[in-house]
């Protein structure tokens, strides 16, 4: 039996394990992923980060790039690795959890292979689980080519014909944004009406102005963390009006429905998409969990990463987890600090 389990090798769960060496805790992290970085290299291929170097550092070593430099995928995961090397933390590949209980004191944490038990448990998964596409999919006609996002790499994949990008998060405008540069018909679903910021800003990055004026550090329980958690994020770094107002981007408003032939938006039906891309995020999945109560979005309810409803479970990672920097790489050193000191004081009391 272990002193602590940590759920997910991701950056928070690599920033708790980090604390857990410090403290010279036994412990040991399960990953559901054959290799540390996994998550980040099934994502499309051009992806780069919104946050340029010296805003991606996990605890204890620094994110090896010049300052100002926005790391693509395929840097973050050779980070994540070298992390894992540099503070030797155990991990455990292959190995989903499927359930995780806590019974006579101790929490039982099932995978599809083997059983653990652990005193405490660290929920490190992150938010995106289950990648959500409208009920309308299933109507559309089986010779277009239908991806998610989460499986979506490059144009490459993409057959003949005009293609059909749904979301307006960054996501979304992101893909749009490159396949519209191989000049084929992009049809866009969803608002016209999207915040954008750029990546620079009077000669300093976003991520400096957001430091200075306090926003990356604002708690979700005060007046102005609750309004900014609950309103929509604002897409960084492209420039939406002139994406929708290329001539090969026409944009439809709202999917509303589909069926063999056409598929119908606020602005009309078209009957010539070949590809769809969904950018309709996830939703997240942590029913696998028992005893736990959820809050307004699923989330399990907790106060700054400690579970409301069972002593020693513990979640990281989460959007607005603390503040709105809790889920990005650089940020989230700081929820793993907290959790680290209150599990020292609960411990010492």
């Amino acid at each position: 039996m272990k002193e602590f389990i940590i759920i997910g090798a991701g950056q928070s769960g690599l920033s708790m394990a980090y604390n857990l060496s410090n403290n010279n805790k036994d412990y040991l992290v399960l990953d559901a992923n054959e290799h540390i970085g996994a998550p980040w290299l099934k994502r499309w291929d051009s992806l780069t980060l919104f946050t340029p170097t010296e805003y991606n550092h996990l605890p204890g070593m620094k994110f090896p790039f010049p300052k100002g430099y926005y790391p693509n995928k395929y840097e973050v995961a050779e980070y994540l690795k070298s992390y894992v090397e540099q503070f030797k933390i155990p991990i455990e590949f292959n190995q989903k959890v499927t359930s995780v209980k806590k019974v006579n004191g101790i929490f039982e944490v099932i995978t599809g292979s083997s059983q653990y038990q652990a005193k405490q448990v660290i929920v490190a998964t992150g938010p995106f689980h289950t990648p959500y596409t409208p009920p309308c999919h299933l109507d559309i006609a089986d010779n277009v080519t239908q991806l998610h996002s989460e499986n979506y790499k490059n144009p490459s994949q993409l057959q003949d014909g005009d293609c059909l990008v749904v979301g307006a998060g960054d996501s979304g405008v992101q893909i749009l944004s490159e396949i519209a540069e191989t000049g084929r018909t992009v049809h866009f679903s969803g608002t016209d009406k999207i915040a954008a910021i750029p990546q620079t800003f009077l000669g300093k990055t976003l991520w400096w102005w957001f430091s200075k004026i306090g926003f990356l550090s604002v708690s979700r329980y005060s007046k102005v963390g609750k309004w900014l958690s609950k309103g929509v994020q604002p897409v960084i770094g492209t420039d939406v009006k002139s994406l929708l107002a290329k001539d090969n981007v026409i944009h439809m408003g709202r999917t509303l429905s589909a069926d063999e032939s056409h598929i119908t938006f606020q602005k009309g039906s078209v009957s010539s998409i070949k590809n769809i891309i969904w950018a309709t995020g996830f939703k997240p999945n942590f029913f696998w969990i028992d005893g736990i109560s959820f809050d307004e979005m699923n989330y399990p309810s907790n106060y700054r990463g400690v579970s409301s409803d069972v002593e020693g479970l513990y979640f990281i990672g989460l959007p607005w987890l603390y503040t709105r920097g809790s889920a990005t790489l650089g940020g989230v050193y700081k929820d793993a600090e907290y959790l680290m000191t209150h599990i020292l004081d609960v411990k010492a009391a």
